[in-house]
């Protein structure tokens, strides 16, 4: 039994404080109260009292380790406290206690205490392990280094534990199941999908996860391994297919609880405290199928990422051909035939500019889609289509998927009464056709006029701006890629800047916004990258090793490459690369500098209007967040 198997997040305190060994007891014991195995609490306490008046429990160095073996206790529990001034302790060699494990262990045959001693004193008599108790910053960070440090004291388990997690995934199914999916299914996706199951490999756990990226889903979950499953974590920033758990207890969280909180969600998994996922009401299938727990502005934040993860693809190959067309036709530059006055050139434009035209369609097809699933799609990429020529371009897509998606959901109620006979003629004939009929007039009528003066205005306002203001929104872009690396404000920016790539007429144009927004995205990486060589001190021997890594993804504008550190040192990590990427995107407005293409990072500068002043706002930039997170970090 692993001591973090133990040792319930609720039962830790890092900062604790008592006045004599009676407080400290007392608030350890309200520690291992709050993890809910204790059916009598003062019994329980009168035990780790008595046990304490047969001879003290503190062993010495700073540490003591309180017991009790009763009925009062259901299951085993551990908690910690660290009181970094000390409490008079009556330990062995008369010095203050500073860190307290209090163990809780039912009165069975089993001697679970006994084995958590024994296990904890290994554990302990290691100098550098005391000192990391003292020293860690966070619940994480314990976690982490008890891990850690089990692993290398028990090589043994690790080996028994790799085959038998094998064994019981084969023979009984996996205890827990997982999905993970974020709007771009490239990085956040699979980044969660590993955490999850480096944190359940290291407590034994067996568990299987699906990701459903870019690629399409992996490892897809079956009928069987869900029957079988303890839990369900569903940690998604898009609609995934939920109906399938009905029944079940799911955990729904977002992408990046999966990579910063994975001991968390599978504690929680595993409690059999989850809420049961009831599904649609009638048990069809379908993305209404979503956990009632949800917040409606969860849920449409999951609808607006769906159509934004399928418009990607379309945006960035399109954009980055037709970037390709310019660079290729250098030669015409300044000319009205620009990027076409060659065969080569000609056929990148056309083709990417093809892709390129289904970024609206593509936009609200899936977002309707992702509300009322299949026949939501016809109905949204009509609507998308509508907007982009009716000239209420990217807000009017947006606006018309979700109008289009909520429309089939009302005819769906309304045609309910029809018999069961006609139930196959409603997806094939009536809700096209009656979808359409009131989706084309909803377009003509309200949404492209009313959404078409929204974005003439705001188009308006972005080419008439100018100075401070075009500078102050560069700052605030390229802020914004910085602060959740991926997450939903760096979502917003970037769609902002792939949407600032069409003009009123939809047709590609070179954006400044665009520009700011990919610098924002690609100091983050560098600036840890160039950080990690020049203040070696200030991270771990494993962080230094991804230096080389980041500088490609940085380089790649893959801002996700900051995770790791951003998940380590938050309070230092964020600030400093948001100040770098704000930085960045400021300079690069200052030298005006434009982009036609929506991603490529360094491999697309050649079509950056004034690219050597943009390369010189990313080394700044760089610059500004590898000085911060040197002032800012600690020493390792």
């Amino acid at each position: 039994m692993h001591i973090t198997d133990l040792l319930k997040r609720e039962s830790v305190e890092l900062n604790g404080s008592a006045t004599d060994k009676k407080d400290a007891l007392e608030k350890m014991v309200s520690l291992m109260v709050k993890q809910g195995n204790i059916e009598d609490p003062e019994e329980y306490k009168k035990r780790v009292f008595a046990r304490e008046e047969e001879g003290s429990t503190g062993v010495g160095e700073g540490v003591a380790i309180p017991h009790a073996k009763t009925a009062a206790v259901t299951k085993p529990g551990l908690a910690f406290m660290r009181c970094r001034d000390g409490v008079e302790f009556d330990s062995l060699d008369g010095q203050p206690a500073k860190l307290f494990f209090l163990i809780a262990a039912p009165d069975t045959k089993d001697n679970v205490h006994l084995d958590v001693l024994s296990r904890l004193s290994t554990l302990l008599m290691d100098p550098e392990f005391i000192d990391g108790l003292m020293n860690v910053d966070s619940v994480d960070g314990l976690y982490n280094m008890i891990a850690k440090a089990e692993k290398e004291k028990f090589p043994e388990e690790a080996k028994k534990e790799a085959p038998a997690a094998a064994e019981e995934a084969s023979s009984q199914g996996y205890r827990v199941l997982a999905v993970t999916a974020c709007p771009t299914g490239i990085a956040h996706t699979y980044m969660a999908a590993e955490s999850l199951e480096q944190h359940a490999a290291r407590r034994g756990v067996s568990i299987k996860v699906e990701t459903n990226g870019q690629s399409g889903v992996k490892n897809a979950l079956t009928a069987d391994d869900i029957a079988n499953a303890m839990g369900i974590i569903v940690a998604a920033d898009k609609y995934v297919p939920m109906n399938r758990f009905k029944g079940k207890r799911v955990v729904i969280v977002k992408v990046a609880d999966g990579i910063n909180k994975a001991d968390q969600l599978l504690d929680e998994a595993l409690s059999g405290n989850a809420p049961v996922f009831e599904g649609e009401e009638g048990g069809a299938a379908g993305p209404e199928a979503e956990a009632a727990e949800e917040s409606q502005a969860r849920k449409a934040y999951k609808h607006l990422m769906n159509g934004v993860s399928h418009m990607l693809p379309f945006v960035i190959g399109g954009g980055i051909l037709i970037a390709l067309a310019f660079l290729f036709d250098m030669g015409a530059a300044g000319t009205a035939k620009f990027g076409s006055s060659t065969p080569l050139a000609k056929f990148f434009k056309d083709v990417g500019g093809l892709a390129f035209s289904f970024m609206m369609p593509m936009l609200a097809g899936f977002i309707a889609a992702s509300i009322a699933d299949r026949p939501g799609l016809l109905v949204g990429f009509v609507a998308g289509a509508m907007a982009a020529s009716g000239g209420s371009g990217f807000f009017g897509a947006l606006v018309g998927g979700f109008a289009a998606g909520y429309l089939i959901l009302v005819l769906k109620k309304l045609l309910g009464f029809l018999p069961d006979s006609l139930e196959n003629l409603k997806p094939i004939l009536l809700y096209p056709v009656l979808g359409l009929m009131i989706m084309g007039a909803l377009m003509v009528l309200i949404i492209n006029p009313v959404m078409g003066a929204v974005n003439h205005w705001v188009n308006g306002g972005l080419t008439s701006m100018s100075g401070g203001s075009k500078v102050l929104l560069g700052l605030v872009l390229g802020g914004m890629m910085s602060i959740d690396f991926g997450g939903p404000l760096n979502k917003a920016a970037y769609v902002f800047g792939t949407a600032s790539l069409a003009g009123a007429d939809g047709q590609a144009i070179s954006s400044p916004f665009m520009a700011s927004v990919m610098i924002g995205g690609m100091v983050p990486p560098l600036a840890i990258a160039v950080a990690c060589r020049l203040f070696p001190g200030k991270f771990t021997a494993q962080e230094r090793s991804s230096s080389l890594t980041n500088f490609v993804m940085g380089l790649s504008f893959i801002t996700e490459g900051a995770i790791p550190f951003a998940a380590e040192d938050p309070s230092r990590v964020i600030p400093a690369c948001c100040i770098g990427a704000a930085v960045a995107g400021a300079l690069s407005m200052v030298f005006g500098c434009t982009i036609p293409a929506p991603h490529g990072g360094i491999f697309v500068f050649g079509v950056v209007h004034n690219w050597p002043m943009y390369l010189v706002s990313l080394v700044v930039g760089t610059a500004v967040g590898a000085v911060l997170l040197g002032v800012l970090k600690k020493n390792k």
